[in-house]
């Protein structure tokens, strides 16, 4: 069965930087295509970005371009958002997700598995 634990949420003032991990355990990590999704309170859940399988291909939501980077490690079984100049309006838990298909996912309903989410909050 498929885990994924996300880490590395926190509190940062506006301009700041934070790197959310997101550790897969179970079968063929390789396999996956990986996304970051965030929730605001009141808010329905919203994509923020996907990487290929290979991690040669992503892609984001225009909100976080040239801010947020996806990357991967499948030797580790591990995924990254670095998160740079974060604005109050990226407060949301964060989630990572896990799609069984090979092309990139940027709705909801496309991912297989979740994560509990990891809260982040950036003051102004």
């Amino acid at each position: 069965q498929v885990q994924l634990v996300e880490s590395g949420g926190g509190l940062v003032q506006a301009g700041g930087s934070l790197r959310l991990s997101c550790k897969f355990s179970g079968r063929a990590f390789s396999s996956y295509v990986m996304g970051w999704f965030r929730q605001a309170p009141g808010k329905e859940r919203e994509f923020v970005a996907t990487i290929s399988w290979s991690g040669d291909s992503t892609y984001y939501t225009n909100s976080v371009k040239g801010r947020f980077t996806i990357s991967r490690e499948n030797g580790w079984n591990t995924v990254w958002l670095q998160m740079n100049s974060l604005k109050p309006e990226d407060t949301a838990v964060y989630l990572c997700a896990a799609r069984t298909a090979m092309e990139l996912g940027s709705m909801e309903n496309e991912y297989d598995y979740w994560g509990q989410g990891t809260q982040v909050t950036v003051s102004s």
